[in-house]
């Protein structure tokens, strides 16, 4: 592995073409620069974008094209395509979605437990972020649903593939060669990305006020407390957003405009909602830029708008108000298209919640535009389109149909019930207000839009005060997983099998092994450390073994089983085994056979459930004892006798042809 040499924002291509390193005037961030006039970075709020009604020359291209040019590079380049994973990210604990192409190798690649599909590799993968939902349509830049292109080279195992320079260099000639913008367009800000509990120094990469690529340089870890701990393994993270790119290059007034143009027009002819007057839409984008529906920064920025268009604060609501609805509607639908079509189903949990709200938020939009369309037909064009690409989208699209149907029926009877529901809370509360736990209460529960509460209640003297970042604070609140805090138990125990040498796993190298002989390593209060063990542990959603281990003291039995940082912990009751004596244990086998078989059989079920039901069904929980089993998954409706007795015929066929279970391990 190469060692880090000098400052990682010093790289050969700025000393070879001449770049220089300035400050900022206005925020104090270092940047490199062609231009030796340069004052400000380039970034907001330090200045307003300059490419809107003014695009860099350079050459044209669509969605696909662009895509298909980065991809196209890049593998002329050394690097392997690789196809897009998921949005759903089902291989991690942390996060319901897939927000950047870095997703993809958190935390098995990243950390070195497994190797890259490719190395390097580029991608282009379809990405989802709740985290700026409230800016969609006022911002004209912030998006919920996107594909971030990348490349990444992972430098670990001491193996060395490229770092800073040559990704710089990439960077630099795809935008000279392929894009063909002239490099006097590029700014590189100096600046620090952390994400994932992963972290390093990056440059943010600017045209004209507009972010065009991120390009990390990963190599430490973060705590809780965000501090850096340096890591062996140096990962290349970059990012460039497709649609950020459509769009500086295009010069369109604003995201939506440049990448989802035709979409919008048929939404604002179906609303009959006036055109804009592009003038004031170029104007209104360029302010628009610094606009972060956060704090009190909407208020100040209408009131720049009213003074550079002349137009009053009304007139300027009357007509950017449409269409921000219309904007709001065309990037929800795009994230449900790849949410839905992805497999996840609308629920009041995980990413279900996520995906009932972004249904909801467009049934909203769609009441306030009084559209005559339904949403299924909106995401039915994202998913038209995104076919070309992504034929596996349409796999689903008549259950996809059916799911968006049934929200909306479900939605408009909440709607109707909206007015008694409130009440009842405004009467226990014995206050004429709904604060906001009240309508955070009333959405999770009922579903209830704070929007149509205020519009409600208002009138007859009921306060109801809706923060404007109201959908961010929800979506916050259920957008990852809540992870279980380690009890204290198990923090001591990972304390005092620290430095002790991973278990050997005798049941991956022969199942049926029941009796073995094995050598103590350590005996911690009740917990016994084997140098190897048939004991399985709980995890990979079955429970552990359970049985006993003889000594020359005694006998014991083993009444739980775990598995810490890779060294197997053996629970006992009765007589202590002496450290650095040999045991005889024997394993229930039984019992394994008895759990093993009912896992299995959840296998063949959720197999049946989704040939009859659909490619939507996933597992969202399970249990297995000894006596029975039980399956929990994901529907958008409860299942019919006839549903049921199909999925039961179909199990049962496969259990009576006798058809072998093959155990192997498949990569991650």
């Amino acid at each position: 592995m190469k060692a880090l040499k000098g400052s990682i924002y010093e790289v050969e291509v700025f000393k070879r073409e001449g770049f220089v390193r300035k400050r900022c005037i206005k925020c104090g961030r270092y940047f490199w620069t062609l231009n030796s006039d340069q004052e400000l970075c380039g970034d907001q709020p330090c200045v307003e974008y300059g490419f809107i009604g003014n695009p860099p020359k350079a050459k044209r291209f669509d969605k696909r094209e662009f895509r298909e040019a980065f991809l196209k590079f890049f593998k002329e380049n050394g690097h392997s395509v690789i196809r897009r994973y998921p949005v759903v990210a089902r291989w991690r604990e942390d996060v319901y979605f897939v927000g950047a192409s870095i997703y993809d190798f958190q935390p098995w690649v990243t950390s070195g437990v497994v190797p890259p599909p490719a190395n390097p590799l580029v991608i282009s993968q379809p990405s989802i972020r709740f985290t700026d939902i409230e800016n969609v349509g006022r911002t004209g830049r912030h998006l919920t649903g996107f594909e971030m292109m990348a490349h990444h080279a992972f430098n670990i195992g001491g193996k060395y593939v490229y770092w800073n320079n040559e990704t710089v260099e990439y960077c630099f000639r795809f935008y000279k060669e392929v894009v063909q913008v002239n490099p006097e367009e590029l700014t590189f800000i100096e600046d620090l990305w952390s994400g994932g509990g992963n972290a390093g120094e990056d440059f943010e990469v600017l045209i004209r006020g507009g972010e065009v690529a991120t390009l990390v340089f990963m190599h430490y870890e973060t705590d809780e407390s965000g501090a850096l701990k340096p890591i062996d393994n140096m990962i290349v993270d970059t990012g460039y957003g497709l649609e950020r790119n459509v769009w500086i290059f295009s010069g369109k007034p604003n995201i939506y405009e440049a990448v989802y143009g035709d979409l919008i027009e048929k939404l604002r002819v179906k609303s009959g909602v006036e055109r804009i007057d592009e003038r004031v839409l170029l104007e209104v984008s360029k302010i628009a830029g610094i606009l972060s529906a956060k704090g009190g920064g909407l208020n100040d920025v209408w009131s720049r708008i009213v003074a550079k268009t002349g137009l009053t604060l009304d007139e300027v609501e009357k007509i950017l108000k449409p269409y921000e609805l219309i904007y709001k509607l065309v990037d929800y639908s795009y994230a449900l298209a790849w949410i839905l079509g992805d497999g996840v189903v609308a629920s009041n949990t995980g990413a279900g919640y996520l995906a009932r709200l972004l249904i909801r938020r467009c049934l909203r939009a769609i009441d306030e535009l009084k559209l005559e369309v339904e949403i299924g037909w909106i995401v039915g064009q994202h998913l038209k389109s995104l076919s070309v690409d992504f034929p596996e989208l349409l796999e689903a699209e008549d259950k996809i149909m059916e799911m968006l149907e049934l929200e909306a029926k479900r939605y408009r009877e909440s709607i109707s019930k909206a007015l008694n529901v409130a009440m009842r809370v405004v009467r226990d509360a014995k206050k004429p207000e709904l604060k906001l736990e009240d309508l955070i209460v009333l959405y999770d529960s009922h579903g209830l839009p704070p929007d149509i509460l205020r519009e409600k209640l208002s009138p007859i003297g009921i306060k109801v005060e809706v923060p404007q970042e109201f959908y961010s604070l929800v979506a916050k609140m259920h957008e990852k997983p809540t992870l279980g805090k380690t009890d204290e138990a198990e923090l001591k125990l990972r304390r005092e099998v620290e430095g002790l040498p991973k278990t050997r796993r005798i049941y991956y190298e022969e199942a049926d092994v029941g009796k073995f002989k094995s050598k103590v390593l350590k005996v911690l209060d009740e917990w016994v450390v084997l140098d190897s063990t048939a004991f399985y542990p709980t995890s990979g959603g079955q429970l552990h073994d359970t049985g006993v281990l003889k000594s020359i003291n005694g006998e014991a039995k083993v009444v739980d089983v775990r598995d810490v940082n890779g060294v197997i912990v053996h629970k006992i009751e009765g007589v202590k085994p002496v450290e650095g004596d040999y045991v005889e244990c024997e394993v229930d086998m039984d019992r394994r056979r008895s759990l093993a078989r009912h896992h299995t059989a959840t296998h063949i079920i959720l197999g049946a459930a989704r040939r009859v039901l659909g490619p939507h069904v996933w597992q969202s929980g399970s249990e297995k004892t000894v006596e029975k089993a039980r399956l929990d998954i994901t529907h958008y409706k409860g299942l019919t006798l006839k549903e049921v007795e199909e999925i039961e015929v179909l199990a049962n066929r496969v259990v009576m042809e006798n058809r072998p279970v093959k155990c192997f391990f498949t990569p991650r």
